[in-house]
Parts: structure tokens; sequence; C-alpha cells
């Protein structure tokens, strides 16, 4: 009911806005989760990179930030806190900002995220409505952290091999450089939104309902994939969450004739830190991921806006 909140529930997006005064905004998010690594520290940093991602996928800048913390000291002792905050604190830095204290409670289970707030313009904030007819998508980070990390819990990977140390290094790569890429070409991002625990598919669902009287189609083929995923995908190495949103989709996703399965499964596949999912004009759209991927990231185009109903059509 306070006029000042700009984004909140209605509809939800990724962060909450909150007007400062006519020129400035603040952002407001908060995320945490359980380990998916073993290592502490490489927790820590990727907790802390998926929690700061939400203020990205809105077009601001992070402030500062929190510690959110659950942790058994009791049984586990402190040290391995210290390495999980570590991790945080190595994001933080990253991210150019301080982590200004938090809170802890002692749980069964270790978890560990950030409260994080931002700054952005009002005009230049990023929402996950408004999607244009004609608009193309980029997707600017791979697919895959889902079934590589269900394959590091089934021990068909380590966490030292190839194939699990590229998805952490994409879990704990900030979403900063693409959307400021973004931003200092000008361009016009019509709707935003980062790919997390809902799939790819998930996400841009929301983005659809969000915005008024569009579809969209995927090409799977075009698709960024994590090295190693899309084998694992296809013998069925899938985690439960990535079958729900398989399920919470099926109303509203169709699967194209020729389309790869594993590829279907992989647009579906629930990610941690994921990228940003951004709509704008097809060749605006080829010049961002082109300048991302000058950069070394693994962006690309990977669909279309169309006039319709809110629904995803996955083709080969």
């Amino acid at each position: 009911m306070d006029p000042r909140v700009l984004v909140g529930l209605a509809p939800a997006d990724d962060a909450a806005i909150v007007r400062l005064t006519e020129d400035l905004c603040l952002v407001f998010t908060t995320d945490f989760f359980t380990p998916l690594v073993d290592d502490p520290r490489t927790f820590g940093r990727i907790a802390a990179a998926n929690a700061l991602s939400d203020v990205y996928a809105m077009g601001g800048t992070p402030l500062v930030a929190l510690n959110i913390v659950a942790f058994p000291t009791k049984t586990l002792g402190t040290a391995l806190l210290g390495e999980i905050l570590l991790g945080g604190l190595d994001a933080a830095r990253e991210a150019g900002i301080s982590i200004a204290g938090g809170h802890s409670v002692e749980d069964q289970e270790p978890k560990y995220g950030l409260a994080v707030v931002g700054t952005v313009r009002p005009s230049e904030v990023w929402r996950k409505g408004g999607a244009h007819p004609g608009d193309a998508l980029v997707l600017t980070k791979a697919l895959g952290t889902g079934v590589l990390a269900t394959a590091l819990k089934r021990e068909r990977i380590t966490e030292g091999s190839a194939e699990m140390q590229a998805a952490i290094a994409s879990m704990v790569r900030l979403n900063a450089d693409a959307m400021v890429t973004a931003k200092a070409l000008g361009l016009a991002v019509h709707a935003a939104t980062d790919v997390t625990g809902y799939g790819l598919v998930g996400h841009l669902g929301e983005l659809l309902r969000a915005s008024e009287g569009v579809q969209a189609t995927v090409s799977t083929g075009a698709l960024p994939v994590l090295p190693g995923a899309l084998e694992l995908a296809r013998e069925g190495v899938l985690a439960g969450g990535t079958r729900a949103n398989r399920a919470y989709a099926e109303p509203w996703l169709t699967v194209g004739p020729g389309t790869d399965e594993g590829l279907a499964w992989l647009a579906v596949d629930a990610q941690t830190s994921g990228g940003l999912l951004l709509a704008l004009p097809p060749e605006e759209a080829q010049t961002l991921a082109d300048a991302l991927v000058a950069k070394g990231h693994p962006a690309a185009v990977v669909g279309v806006i169309t006039p319709g109903e809110p629904r995803v059509t996955l083709t080969p």
C-alpha cells in the first residue's frame, strides 16, 4: 500500500524496488540455500553470487549485503562456517560491496545466502513484464548446473572433474558484466529475469505472463550447455526439482517434433546462479550476444517472442 514501493508482489518480480527520490530507487532481495558442493568456500561464493543476481536482473547495482546463516555449530563447529563466509566475501568483493553484518541461527542443516540492497534509476529498472512481439531472447550463461550437481550427488562425477569445475565457474560468475554491457551499449531491454530454480522455461513463463499477449519459441539447438550436461540429461540424471519444473510447465509447454529430449530437459533444468534472460529487439539481441561472447561469456540468442497466449514452444 506504500506508493513508494514501485515493484513488489503485484506482480512479483526478481526483487523489490522502492523509490527514494525522483532519481533514485533501492533494490531489495534475499536468497539462501543448502550446500550443493562439498568445498565450503565455493559453496559460500555460489550462494552469494546467486543472491546478488536478482539485483542485476532488475538492472540495479549492488550497494551492501548482510549474511543469512543457519548452521549446526554444535556438531560441525565454526571453522567450516568461517570458510563459507569467506566465500560470500569473495563474491561481495568482486561485486564491489561490503558485507556489513547479518544474522545466524543454529540449525541441523547448513544454509547460507545474502540479503542485498542495490540502487537503480527509476528510468533504468528492468522488469519481467514488457516483452514485445518480435523481440529476441538472449541467455547469458550455459545451462546444466542442476544436472551436474545431481550427477555429483549420485557420484557420477567428482567435484574436481572438468565438468563440475566448469559448472562451478559458471555459478560463481556474477551477472554484473552482462547487465553493465547491455546498459553501456544503450540497448532497449524490454523484459529481464535471471534463470534459477524454475529453469529457463519456468522463468520464461513468468516473463510471458507478466507481459501482454505474447508467447515464446526457444531454439534448443541454440542453447548454451555446460560440458557433459547434455549426455547426463539424456541418461536421465535429473534433479527432482527439474522433473517438477517440467510437470508444472506441461499445460503451457510444447516440445516440438524433432527436439532432442536431453535439450528439452535442460530447458527445464533447475539452475543455481544461472544467467540473465533478456528480451530486446532482434538486432540489439545479437549485438549483446556478440559483445558478451567477445568477453568470454557463453551468451546466445536462443528464441523469439511472438503474439499469442503465454506459452513456450521448444523447437530443434
